[in-house]
């Protein structure tokens, strides 16, 4: 199968001792995942039939091109970063409630970290993201 590259979705693939995000265009299924334990649909997400050769050799080169993507983040040393950088990786896809509803367990499978590091990196995002409110100026000031 192949994830449909005409919608905005992916799959999160946990294994058993790590994931992998399958995104649009990428192969799923058959000799990849055999070792599949969960699946975790991301945005608006559909399984097509590859009707040709081509088309098989071109899903399997864009789940190797999102297996590179999420290598990035991995470079990070420090986990809270790799958390992070994670976060920022789905928010340019998705938006910020569908990143925000994923299981944190999943995103930490995907880069290495404990699913606590995920949450604290969730929680930053959302106090950057969150409208400040404006400083109230004393009356003895203005």
């Amino acid at each position: 199968m192949r994830v449909d590259p005409n919608r905005q979705g992916g799959l999160i693939l946990c294994k058993a001792h790590h994931a992998e995000f399958a995104g649009p265009g990428a192969a799923v299924g058959g000799m990849f995942d055999l070792d599949c334990v969960r699946t975790i649909a991301v945005g608006d997400v559909a399984l097509i039939y590859p009707e040709s050769h081509q088309e098989r050799q071109q899903a399997y080169r864009q789940r190797q091109e999102w297996f590179n993507s999420i290598q990035q983040p991995l470079m990070e040393l420090v986990p809270l970063h790799r958390a992070q950088k994670i976060l920022h990786l789905f928010a340019q896809s998705f938006d910020g409630k569908t990143v925000a509803n994923l299981p944190s367990e999943a995103l930490a499978m995907l880069v290495g970290v404990f699913p606590h590091t995920i949450a604290m990196a969730k929680q930053s995002l959302k106090q950057h993201a969150a409208p400040q409110k404006p400083l109230a100026i004393p009356r003895a000031l203005s």
